[in-house]
């Protein structure tokens, strides 16, 4: 998932990572205009567009021929005539069956503790993503959000999540004020890369 800021070395950041082998970026900018999303779109190419998901200005997927939507809130509905995929975010087991009958993919979360936000704590006990995970709710359609990171990847996989969403764990190795080189978030990607695969 995208820094929620924009940033002057973003796109040859996301570009590197996609070189690297991201096969799905999750745009996700709270409050942003739309003229950002663009602008950053234009600068990564083409090639990549079948990898990003917007969560915001959905009129970008078509636009630009990206992978899907994603909304946040499980009260929001799909925009009325939008064909194509939809990925949704759920912090409730109880509603996780129904969220991916509504979705081709859902983030379930926050499964740790976030790394970047101290309001931001763990949703589950191990008890309950193991029962969850008993019950088949977690599959290869959810994928683990919130906190994750090299100690906690190997735990996602063994309750049998499809696939994890990195946040801070990747974007806290860079600093957007003060450092130009980014290799060291590069190498992190790397390693987390086979620790999933």
């Amino acid at each position: 998932m995208t820094k929620p800021t924009y940033f002057v070395e973003e796109d040859k950041i996301l570009t590197s990572l996609f070189d690297a082998g991201l096969d799905n970026l999750h745009l996700k900018k709270p409050g942003a205009s739309p003229m950002y999303a663009e602008r950053l779109l234009t600068l990564l190419p083409e090639d990549y567009h079948g990898k990003i998901t917007v969560h915001d200005h959905f009129y970008l997927k078509e636009e630009y021929h990206l992978r899907g939507i994603h909304i946040d809130n499980p009260a929001t509905a799909v925009p009325a005539g939008y064909r194509g995929k939809v990925s949704r975010t759920c912090s409730d087991i109880n509603m996780l069956k129904e969220m991916k009958r509504q979705s081709d993919y859902v983030l379930l979360g926050n499964i740790f503790n976030s790394q970047t936000d101290p309001l931001q704590t763990s949703n589950f006990n191990a008890n309950e993503l193991e029962e969850a995970a008993r019950r088949g709710l977690i599959d290869r359609h959810v994928y683990a959000v919130g906190g994750m990171n090299t100690d906690n990847i190997r735990m996602a996989s063994d309750l049998g999540f499809g696939g994890i969403v990195i946040c801070g764990d990747l974007w806290n190795r860079f600093n957007i004020h003060q450092q130009t080189d980014y290799q060291e978030l590069l190498s992190h990607f790397e390693k987390l890369r086979k620790l999933i695969g």
